[in-house]
Formats: C-alpha cells, sequence, structure tokens
C-alpha cells in the first residue's frame, strides 16, 4: 500500500528519505532488504533511496557482515557544519512536504482532507523544553511498531508526517 503511495505521488519521495534516516538513526545499520521490511516498501525502492542519500554524503556504507549483504549507516564523523546542513535540509523537506499537502489536498479521500497543523508560542524553561519535546516523542513512540511491522497497522491506515519545533523565540 505505501509502495503504491510513492509511485502514484500521493506519498512525497523524501518522505521514503525521512523514514530511512529516521531508521538508520534509530537502529544504527540497515540493509535495503531490512529497511523494506519494516517500512512496508520494495527492497529496490529503499535501495535506490539509500544509494541517493549516500550520494549527498547524509549516509555511507557500513562494513557488511556476510559479504553479499549492502549495510548503510550514518556518516560515522560528521562535522558540526554537516549535522547544521542535515537539519536544514530535514527542516526543509518537512516544509515542501506540507506545501505539496497544501497544494494536493483535494486529491486525497475525504475523511484523509484533514490535518492537524497548529502552533502556540508557550513560556518555558529550558529544562521544560527539553521535557516537552522527550514527551512528544515518547507519545509518537506507541506508533512506531507499525513502521517495523505492517501487520499491526489498523486498517485505513496511512503514512502521516508529524513535526514538531521547538525553540526559543529571539528579541528581534
Amino acid at each position: 500500500m505505501t509502495e503504491d503511495l510513492v509511485r502514484t505521488g500521493s506519498l512525497p519521495e523524501h518522505a521514503v528519505r525521512t523514514a530511512l534516516l529516521e531508521l538508520l538513526a534509530a537502529h544504527g545499520t540497515l540493509t535495503s532488504t531490512e529497511a523494506a521490511a519494516r517500512l512496508g516498501l520494495s527492497s529496490g525502492l529503499c535501495s535506490f533511496h539509500l544509494r541517493q542519500l549516500a550520494r549527498y554524503g547524509l549516509i555511507e556504507e557500513a562494513p557488511a557482515t556476510d559479504g553479499r549483504a549492502r549495510p548503510w549507516r550514518l556518516p560515522t564523523a560528521q562535522p558540526p557544519a554537516a549535522e547544521e546542513e542535515f537539519g536544514e535540509l530535514a527542516r526543509g523537506l518537512e516544509d515542501e512536504s506540507y506545501q505539496r499537502w497544501l497544494a494536493r489536498r483535494a486529491e486525497a479521500p475525504a475523511e484523509w482532507r484533514q490535518d492537524e497543523a497548529f502552533s502556540a508560542v508557550v513560556y518555558l524553561t529550558p529544562g521544560e523544553l527539553a521535557a516537552v519535546g522527550e514527551e512528544v516523542r515518547r507519545m509518537l513512540a506507541r506508533y512506531r511498531g507499525r513502521e517495523a511491522d505492517p501487520a499491526t497497522r489498523p486498517d485505513g491506515a496511512r503514512p502521516v508526517a508529524a513535526v514538531t519545533r521547538l525553540f526559543p523565540l529571539l528579541d528581534q
């Protein structure tokens, strides 16, 4: 089902790349076959996107354990500039994905035409800011198993982007 969404354009290609980066961050190393099993996609599609991520230096090949598999990992040594560039890339992909959603919302089935985009300004201490971030991550973690095991997904479940940005507002 997810593969059909990618092929038809209902799921932006970069969502696959973002999911692959998240898997690598969580699991260390993965082959395209392992990534495909966790995401419910084809190995070929995952392999293509892993190679694209490597092309731009966002991931690298990990040492193979059996000589045949081609494992991937996040770069072992990322200079601070590369980490900053990755953050900018991720935010740009999130923004692009949301703009695509807004432009194509009418194409979605009626029950999927709403979103839950919102923002708020709240006053927090640095510790509270970190705690809010951790609480959001913990809440979303309840649904992460569905990514690895398609059999656990309820009927009608689709990939949904969850983007949270918590940052202090600086004086102008």
